[in-house]
């Protein structure tokens, strides 16, 4: 059952904004992750600024319009989410700027886009929903994912890769080669950066005892 309280301060607005917030059944981009989501983004924002309520929007939105990660329509997902966006907050009553700073923020959070962000919201959602693909959770989605797509876990006569290229849409395990372990890298907000380097140490930490088990 939603409950608004979790996403204090923002409540109200998220008891608007949450019938659109996930579709259709894609469990590692569902109400769960946008609430951690959210989690993340305050922290953040505690630290880094901005304006509260347009972030709030953006991260209750970020995932409005669902793309499978196969999808070839994928780099295009997260403007196709502010497109929506944009319409859905025109309905609440919000004004021309304010919808366009959420929209920015949810194009630019999407790795697949490419977009770079050019505010302190659109800089901490990218900041927020990448610190969910890192660390533990982003070792259950990699392999939620991978399961959804049909990916085996690994190669059983290189799984780390040795003398085959990196492919990471048939073994679960070499997306953290091919996408994981850069994600801390390209960390927009100071805050962001230190929570992420924790996240970071502990994919490879998992990734190394992954690899003594098999």
């Amino acid at each position: 059952m939603f409950k608004a309280e979790a996403f204090s301060p923002h409540e109200t607005l998220a008891a608007s904004l949450i019938e659109h917030a996930a579709e259709g059944d894609d469990g590692s981009h569902d109400l769960a992750h946008i609430l951690r989501v959210f989690r993340n983004a305050m922290r953040i924002h505690a630290g880094e600024g901005g304006d509260g309520r347009i972030l709030a929007a953006a991260v209750l939105l970020h995932d409005c319009v669902a793309v499978e990660k196969n999808s070839p329509l994928r780099a295009k997902a997260s403007a196709l989410a502010a497109e929506k966006a944009s319409a859905i907050l025109a309905e609440l009553g919000w004004t021309a700027a304010y919808i366009s700073a959420v929209g920015h923020a949810i194009t630019a959070h999407s790795f697949s886009a490419g977009v770079t962000p050019q505010t302190i919201e659109a800089k901490i959602l990218q900041d927020a929903d990448r610190l969910d693909a890192i660390g533990m959770v982003g070792v259950a989605r990699c392999f939620y994912i991978g399961g959804r797509m049909g990916s085996g876990l690994y190669d059983p006569f290189d799984p780390a890769a040795t003398n085959r290229p990196l492919d990471d849409k048939r073994y679960a395990i070499d997306h953290f080669q091919t996408k994981l372990f850069r994600l801390a890298d390209g960390f927009q907000t100071e805050t962001g950066r230190r929570l992420a380097a924790v996240r970071d140490q502990s994919l490879r930490d998992f990734l190394s005892a992954f690899m003594d088990e098999i």
